[in-house]
């Protein structure tokens, strides 16, 4: 795997970044910190975080990785692209976005069997793309092994919940994704 690297200009504190983005800022890819066993969290479409300044999700998820024992923490999402309301998403998707994301994905998980953190909530149903993408990275992280978990019990439609609508005490539960996809709703 190449040198996952800071961003270089924005100077790390206390921690190591890990930072993958469009150049033009439309897209980000990779946000976490360095360490050897992270909690790595998988969300709809990013915000505007970047290191040393966290929005409230990236908050939350380094809390829930510190309270459960992780050394570092980090963010993917099931679409790279950037956006505060996630109805500003793109309507339709775009091919090389998807392209991208998915090498990054495959680039930070490099076979390792990580514990992954799904955190989609209903947002998934937000556009018809987001399911189909959701499975390409199921795939993507199935030949690692890596072990899903959700923040307590899914939400009545059978989705993972999100980190922001949690207590901070909720425990990581096993989430199967074969289970999931045979039962959640379709676009």
């Amino acid at each position: 795997m190449d040198e996952l690297i800071a961003s270089p200009d924005i100077p790390a504190v206390d921690q190591e970044w890990i930072y993958e983005h469009a150049a033009d800022g439309s897209a980000r890819f990779v946000l976490g910190t360095v360490g050897s066993n992270p909690l790595v969290c998988f969300g709809i479409n990013p915000s505007t975080a970047v290191p040393n300044a966290p929005d409230r999700t990236i908050s939350r998820v380094s809390s829930f990785a510190a309270h459960n024992g992780f050394d570092s923490w980090t963010m993917l999402n099931v679409y790279p692209q950037i956006a505060t309301d996630p109805k500003d998403l793109d309507r339709v998707y775009r091919p090389d976005l998807k392209a991208e994301n998915d090498r990054q994905i495959t680039r930070f998980i490099d076979g390792r069997p990580l514990t992954l953190l799904a955190a989609w909530g209903g947002l998934i149903e937000s556009r018809p793309y987001l399911q189909p993408m959701l499975l390409d990275i199921l795939q993507l992280t199935a030949s690692a092994g890596c072990d899903w978990m959700s923040l307590g019990q899914p939400t009545k439609r059978g989705h993972p919940r999100h980190p922001l609508y949690m207590r901070g005490d909720t425990p990581l539960e096993s989430f199967d994704t074969g289970r999931y996809l045979s039962s959640s709703p379709q676009p």
